[in-house]
């Protein structure tokens, strides 16, 4: 039985990697926000503004603990939700968590390429976005850290190094 969760700041991978991963492996890949999403019909911008932070985490919480049940999964998480409630435990108990270490410069580029997709980033110039990564994931590297792996994902911008990026996960994490 495969369980794995990546965590890892926005722009860190989580959704590439997990996809190949999933598709190499021959399980299903969730993306958490995703889920979230689909299970409520709604963005999860929408649930921000309706229910504040602190009710989409609460129903992020759920979430998690409804697809950490699933067997034969790879989840991706959302950039804070191992930094809420007891959630990296959780998923530390449920299956293999796997933190997606990205240098803040490779962030930045990623980031400021898709920064009209993301609320949080859309207004801020490039000196802003550099000094929010800095800030936030500083901020989250202690969650983070908890994990039970942790994966230098730095080379995931073409398909020859994402399928690079699965050989070596799959032979650091040791699953194949």
């Amino acid at each position: 039985m495969i369980r794995i969760f990546l965590i890892g700041y926005m722009g860190a991978g989580k959704t590439t990697l997990g996809r190949a991963l999933a598709r190499e492996l021959g399980v299903e890949f969730i993306d958490l926000d995703s889920y979230i999403e689909n299970r409520l019909c709604k963005s999860v911008s929408q649930i921000f503004d309706e229910k504040g932070e602190e009710g989409f985490r609460d129903i992020e919480r759920r979430m998690l603990h409804e697809a950490g049940e699933f067997e034969n999964v790879i989840i991706s998480t959302g950039g804070g939700t191992p930094c809420f409630f007891d959630n990296i435990d959780y998923m530390n108990a449920q299956g293999v968590t796997v933190f997606l270490d990205v240098p803040v410069e490779r962030l930045f580029i990623r980031l400021s390429i898709a920064r009209k997709k993301r609320p949080l980033i859309m207004e801020k110039n490039d000196e802003e976005l550099r000094c929010f990564i800095t800030e936030q994931l500083a901020k989250r590297l202690p969650h983070y850290s908890k994990a039970k792996h942790s994966f230098i994902a730095d080379q995931l911008e073409d398909v020859k190094q994402i399928e690079t990026s699965v050989r070596n996960f799959l032979q650091q994490i040791e699953l194949k």
